[in-house]
């Protein structure tokens, strides 16, 4: 299952939905309370402080590195240990130290590097206005050192910065700033994607739960109905006709045996994502054997009109809408006769089950999602369905089917309005899983 997840993803959409290390760091990422950085922080430490003494070498007329200048670079490469967590204080407290630095006459160097990274993980967490804040007080702090303050701060005898200077040093912090804003809407997008996929493949799995919910209720429904009334039958002839009671015996096993198959059937199709189906899906060539199934119940059929060449899908959901419909007359209705006609033309496919009533009022156990199963599979394909007793009396399905399969793009169709003079509104009250 995982090969076939690959290999529907793809290999090569990394680009577009983020690195292939992205979704992975996000699931495997620590809380708040969790591991520090340590691993890109030592290095970065490292870092600032050969840069550190590199730049010490080639700015004599500054004042040469000591212990406390040793302590100022490692305090601001010790508080990005705490990036992550608190990005507010770690963004302030680099820009702090970088300017006591830089105010005690320290050689330039990689010190911006430190605040650099406090403010771009100021960014990504969201806080952006404290890392424009961060490097807008370290610029303007700069700019007050360099321009009115060296003459009272170390190293003796510093020359102030002349304008350009300044002007390439807000540059710089323009850049970051950038940068990090670029990473944050990169990685806000990431986020986005992966929801969206998340969200897809949710809808995926609930489309795939009620059409497994709506063909186990289609196979059941209709044969325990069959098994109910053959039961009953069963019981009320054991003593008086024993070869009737053994006929209706018979007449349930053979209907749990089928349903026992169908429902297999249904389940190995999620034990084997992708696998072909052992068996044929059932469609309107099986008419003949679902009448008989029916007049096993109790129940005349009557079939009218040829069945035309539908596809797979179409094909199971007229047989499972049909089937339906014959079961709720086998539960709610009063009468033992039912009459399916097929017409089509136009590119449709007209199905119309008619009963002649009344309700019969018992309480036959239905869940109430009769209808709603048919509709479902109806508006998939494109198609309706409308169901209420007829002005004569009785009871009245018709389902219109297109006769090709609808684009996958194509939305769900609205209801029609009533074609038909005979079919009243609104449905029998007391059949509840019409």
């Amino acid at each position: 299952m995982d090969e076939q997840r690959e290999r529907q993803r793809g290999p090569a959409r990394w680009w577009r939905l983020g690195p292939p290390w992205h979704d992975a760091d996000e699931a495997d990422a620590e809380p708040a309370s969790g591991r520090l950085p340590w691993r890109s922080t030592v290095p970065l430490t490292v870092l600032v402080l050969v840069g550190s003494n590199f730049a010490a070498h080639a700015q004599p007329h500054r004042e040469p590195l000591d212990v406390y200048a040793r302590l100022l670079l490692v305090a601001a490469c010790a508080l990005l240990l705490w990036r992550q967590r608190h990005p507010v204080p770690v963004a302030y407290g680099t820009a702090g130290l970088a300017l006591v630095y830089l105010g005690a006459g320290y050689p330039y160097g990689p010190v911006f590097a430190a605040v650099a990274v406090a403010c771009f993980s100021a960014v990504v967490a969201g806080r952006r206005r404290v890392a424009w804040a961060a490097l807008g007080t370290l610029w303007a702090g700069h700019l007050l050192i360099s321009l009115w303050l060296y003459r009272v701060l170390p190293p003796p005898g510093d020359k102030g910065a002349n304008p350009g200077q300044e002007v390439i040093i807000a540059t710089w912090v323009l850049i970051i700033a950038s940068v990090a804003e670029l990473v944050r809407l990169r990685r806000e997008q990431w986020a986005r994607e992966r929801a969206d996929r998340a969200q897809a493949a949710r809808r995926r799995a609930d489309k795939e739960r009620l059409r497994i919910a709506r063909e186990l209720h289609d196979v059941l429904a209709h044969s325990i109905s069959v098994i109910n009334v053959q039961a009953g039958a069963g019981l009320a002839l054991l003593d008086s006709d024993p070869e009737q009671a053994r006929a209706a015996l018979t007449t349930i096993k053979a209907a749990s045996k089928e349903a026992l198959g169908e429902v297999r059937q249904v389940l190995d199709t999620l034990r084997a994502p992708g696998a072909a189906p052992r068996a044929p899906a059932p469609g309107l060539g099986r008419l003949p054997e679902l009448a008989e199934q029916a007049a096993a119940a109790g129940l005349t059929v009557t079939v009218e009109g040829e069945a035309p060449r539908l596809p797979p899908g179409a094909d199971l959901a007229a047989f499972r809408i049909v089937q339906e419909a014959l079961t709720n007359v086998v539960r709610h209705s009063g009468s033992r006769r039912a009459r399916v006609r097929l017409e089509h033309g136009g590119g449709e496919l007209r199905l119309r089950v008619d009963d002649d009533g009344p309700a019969s009022g018992a309480d036959a156990g239905g869940s109430g999602n009769g209808l709603a199963g048919m509709r479902e599979r109806a508006q998939a394909l494109g198609g309706t369905i409308e169901a209420g007793p007829r002005a004569d009396g009785g009871f009245r399905v018709l389902a219109v089917l297109p006769l090709t399969e609808p684009p996958a793009t194509k939305r769900p169709a609205t209801q029609r309005p009533a074609t038909e003079p005979h079919l009243a509104q609104p449905p029998f009250p007391d059949r509840e899983d019409r």
